[in-house]
């Protein structure tokens, strides 16, 4: 060590403290009166420790703190413990040096001192200009003391006239905080930190109504209940208690489904009632409406980061003496103790809603609609929550039927899993708009689930990744053989050919309406089996869960922005398709068709030559041969361009002669809710005149469906002997 290098302890003075302590000791200075009331009500109950021991044999009457307006004053007073001139001096003039603390390590049993409050008293300086104390210890051989200080480092003490047992703290409220000296105001603030302190606090007289008018009565007002619901042991409670409870807790709310009391110990101290309100839609998912105690003092009804997010969709009361009366949030959301706690309640959450599970299991599926967000947001948000939850998860198919995520597993993994062996589960979200979409799943031996609910989406992304081999997809994402792919082909496969399948895509293209910037429709044709219907639209799954979430979830909005992106796809396995094709192939336009497509199918021959020649990486072209071969792709571009647009002329003027393919495209569109307004009430009117006017063209087809399906059975019988 450096001979010239000494050490020490930093000394700390307190010439700066009070300017510290009216700006920023609390967040909020109405704080104050939080502060000294609890105080007052310390010592109240000092006093009832030392007579309980037998310290204190004086004459007690009735305890209580009392607060008074006074002109420019707020007085404070309880006939609590009192102070001696040391102890002034230990307490008051010693800063941050907590007496509550060092009573309670004296009396380690007795847990109902506040404590923890060190510098609460200076937080009278936050309104005050000048802050006097009178006080009388209960050791009557001590003198009356008067304190009193202006704020700043200099104080005055000195023995006082002879005054009854307790302490007066006189509050000279300062002219920018005047505020603390309406009645209403006070009051106002002892309801909120005051309501449930252990000890009478009595502020002003009780009102009656006289003359139409509200006077004071000779009874004194006590605004606080002593004795709270919470810190009673639940044995001693009726459900009407409870109840009452939660109506004084929050008036004009449904009544609670139930309620969680915990009132413990060890390993801390913990008496909590949390009621399940009827959550029964995202607007109800109300947060602040747990409030804070520590020994009956408020603390905070914000208790978001200091218990699991999904807590706060609860109502109640959490009350410890463990939680430190800190103003500071992110003190409170570090400390060890309040984690602690938290993760405590959370699992008793958990084993509640698990005992409700198992002792009832109807009277939970009566009571799952209004558990379902509080379920689901908890497992979304806290990962110990969802795998305790995961067992009490109800997922409800399109019957009304409840399973639990296992029990639903087992009951689709026999006939809803895939060539890949992954399990699928169906979904819809709106039964009216997707029923066709269900019955069609239905018919096939399939269940679909109901998942409508704000959350849903962001569940089953989670139950996903958390299950590698079960996926979800919407009913109407796709042809249901898509959505369920097995190896075995469907019940009358047609084998088409390309060049048919892009005739059908082009026919049914041309007379698909034109969607607005909000939506897209594309043609795709694919083998879904006879049974099915001819032409089904899908959406995207991943699409469609992109832009649900959107809606919920910030960061998303390009998603949300997007267009609505919906597949329309022919089943080529379908007479009536069938139908439409075997006409085209017959009718006069098909010569002229066989003629271009010929043309076409030789320049896309020439233009795949050029592309092999442009891009051979072993013989690249010199740049004059480069730019002629460019030259000549651009030229047979032209002409396939020119081509396609006299086969688009074909296919259009074709498909606008035949109203079964405008039939089929309205019906596929009705059926999956997007068939709205000027074309609906096209539809409805087309169909009217159809059913007079166009019987015979009607007829014809449907005639030739039917002979080209007993042609396919036919086929199919000689191919099995």
């Amino acid at each position: 060590m450096d001979k010239n290098q000494t050490t020490g302890k930093i000394g700390v003075t307190s010439d700066n403290m009070f300017p510290i302590i009216k700006k920023f000791l609390y967040s909020d200075n109405e704080i104050f009166l939080r502060e000294i009331v609890s105080n007052g009500v310390d010592a109240v109950q000092k006093l009832k420790t030392l007579v309980s021991k037998g310290e204190y044999s004086g004459e007690v009457g009735d305890l209580q703190v009392e607060v008074k307006i006074d002109g420019g004053k707020l007085i404070i007073s309880d006939n609590g413990i009192g102070m001696t001139a040391d102890e002034i001096h230990k307490y008051i003039n010693e800063i941050a040096i907590s007496g509550a603390e060092e009573f309670v390590k004296k009396y380690e049993d007795q847990h109902s001192i506040i404590g923890h409050f060190g510098l609460g008293f200076y937080s009278s300086f936050m309104v005050s200009d000048r802050v006097e104390i009178y006080t009388q210890s209960y050791d009557e051989t001590a003198p009356s003391i008067r304190w009193s200080c202006e704020g700043n480092p200099e104080y005055q003490m000195e023995e006082a006239e002879k005054r009854s047992r307790g302490t007066d703290i006189i509050l000279h409220i300062s002219e920018e905080d005047k505020e603390f000296l309406d009645e209403d105001r006070i009051l106002a603030l002892l309801r909120k930190y005051c309501s449930y302190l252990p000890v009478p606090i009595v502020f002003g007289k009780e009102k009656e109504w006289k003359d139409g008018k509200q006077v004071d009565t000779d009874k004194p007002r006590v605004i606080n209940e002593t004795d709270p619901t919470w810190i009673k042991q639940p044995a001693s409670l009726t459900d009407k208690d409870y109840k009452e409870f939660y109506r004084t807790l929050f008036p004009g709310n449904d009544a609670p489904l139930f309620w969680i009391h915990l009132n413990i110990d060890y390993p801390f101290n913990l008496t909590v009632i949390l009621y399940f309100p009827q959550i029964k839609s995202n607007l109800d998912m109300q947060k602040s409406n747990i409030s804070l105690y520590c020994n009956q003092v408020y603390v905070t009804d914000n208790v978001e980061g200091i218990v699991p997010d999904f807590l706060n969709l609860l109502h109640g009361v959490i009350d410890s003496p463990d939680i430190p009366l800190n103003v500071s949030r992110s003190y409170l959301q570090s400390d060890a103790r309040v984690k602690k706690i938290s993760t405590y309640i959370t699992r008793k959450v958990a084993d509640k809603l698990a005992e409700l599970f198992k002792s009832d299991r109807a009277a939970y599926e009566e009571k799952w609609p209004a558990l379902d967000l509080f379920v689901k947001y908890g497992m979304l948000t806290d990962e110990k929550f969802a795998e305790k939850a995961k067992g009490i998860l109800l997922l409800k198919d399109t019957d009304e039927k409840f399973y639990t995520l296992e029990e639903y597993k087992t009951l689709i993994e026999g006939n809803q899993t895939d060539k890949d062996k992954k399990v699928v589960h169906l979904y819809a979200q709106d039964p009216d708009r997707q029923y066709s979409y269900i019955r069609a799943a239905k018919d096939k031996g399939y269940s679909v689930l109901l998942l409508n609910g704000p959350l849903d989406m962001h569940l089953i992304g989670m139950l996903e990744q958390k299950s590698e081999d079960s996926h979800f997809v919407s009913v109407d994402s796709d042809t249901l053989e898509n959505l369920v792919r097995k190896d075995e082909k469907p019940v009358g496969h047609v084998d088409m050919t390309e060049e048919d399948q892009s005739i059908l895509r082009q026919l049914f293209h041309s007379r698909v309406p034109e969607g607005d910037d909000k939506q897209m429709i594309h043609v795709a044709t694919a083998n879904q089996g006879a049974e099915a219907k001819p032409i089904v639209v899908i959406q995207n799954e991943y699409m469609r869960r992109m832009k649900d979430m959107a809606h919920m979830q910030q960061g998303m909005d390009m998603y949300g922005s997007m267009p609505d992106s919906y597949m329309m796809t022919l089943n080529i396995d379908h007479p009536l398709i069938g139908a439409v094709l075997k006409k085209f192939r017959s009718s006069d336009q098909i010569g002229t068709y066989t003629q271009l497509m010929g043309d076409r199918n030789g320049y896309v021959a020439r233009r795949a030559e050029i592309d092999s020649q442009l891009y051979d990486d072993k013989n690249k072209p010199d740049e004059a041969k480069k730019k002629s071969l460019q030259e000549d792709l651009k030229e047979t571009n032209a002409h396939i361009d020119e081509l396609d647009a006299k086969l688009g002329t074909i296919y259009a003027d074709f498909a606008a002669g035949q109203p079964v393919i405008e039939r089929l495209i309205d019906l596929g569109l009705l059926a999956s809710g997007l068939l709205r307004g000027e074309a609906l009430d096209r539809f409805v009117s087309d169909s009217m005149s159809a059913i007079s006017d166009k019987v015979d063209d009607f007829f014809s087809t449907f005639v030739e469906a039917k002979q080209i399906k007993a042609e396919n059975e036919k086929l199919r019988e000689e191919n099995q002997q």
